[in-house]
């Protein structure tokens, strides 16, 4: 292919050669934003419609124990929250789901999406862990057969104002680490009384 460049004052030699230096550098814009494009849509930065990334380990489920006041070493999740169980879904069967509101005041403990399990924190049994699949396909962490719940009005972790309340056909406990409810009031000086199975 033939270049004609005119640069007044110049050399033809000048004038070949400055041609070749704006096609090379023509040809090198071309080329990196082509690099450029394939290496961003390779970077993963935006998935085709209809897929998910795969789950990090960070969003995995953690279930551990901790001491808190007025029912004592119970079930947390991993902001310190107090878990609870719904005396009518022994079984894992679901009785408090979004459809009758009861998730709104007594959030569920689901997993992510491409997670399979919850991780055993301090003090857990991992053999009790399990899972349990609503009428809607999501997967719920239980304990010892019970789904897991937060409750709306403890503001923070350490709390457990769920504790006996009798609401969605059922009465909620916090969880021991036997995986019984804890239905007898724990005295201030921490002392345990005994929890009973359901």
């Amino acid at each position: 292919m033939k270049v004609s460049i005119h640069c007044p004052g110049r050399t033809p030699t000048l004038q070949l050669l400055y041609g070749s230096l704006v096609l090379g550098a023509l040809a090198t814009a071309v080329a990196c934003g082509s690099t450029s494009s394939s290496t961003a849509a390779s970077s993963g930065k935006s998935e085709p419609a209809g897929t998910s990334p795969p789950a990090s380990p960070s969003s995995a489920v953690t279930i551990s124990a901790k001491s808190v006041a007025g029912v004592g070493t119970v079930l947390v999740n991993s902001k310190g929250q107090t878990l609870y169980m719904l005396t009518s879904e022994k079984g894992g069967k679901i009785t408090c789901t979004d459809d009758n509101g009861c998730t709104k005041a007594w959030p569920d403990t689901e997993l992510p999406e491409g997670v399979s399990s919850a991780t055993a924190g301090s003090g857990i049994q991992m053999s009790l862990l399990g899972t349990v699949k609503s009428s809607a396909g999501e997967v719920y962490v239980t304990y010892h057969g019970w789904p897991l719940y937060t409750y709306t009005g403890d503001t923070g972790p350490g709390e457990a104002n769920g504790e006996g309340i009798t609401a969605f056909g059922g009465t909620w406990y916090a969880l021991s680490t036997s995986g019984n409810p804890v239905t007898s009031i724990y005295s201030q000086s921490g002392s345990e009384g005994a929890d009973n199975g359901y």
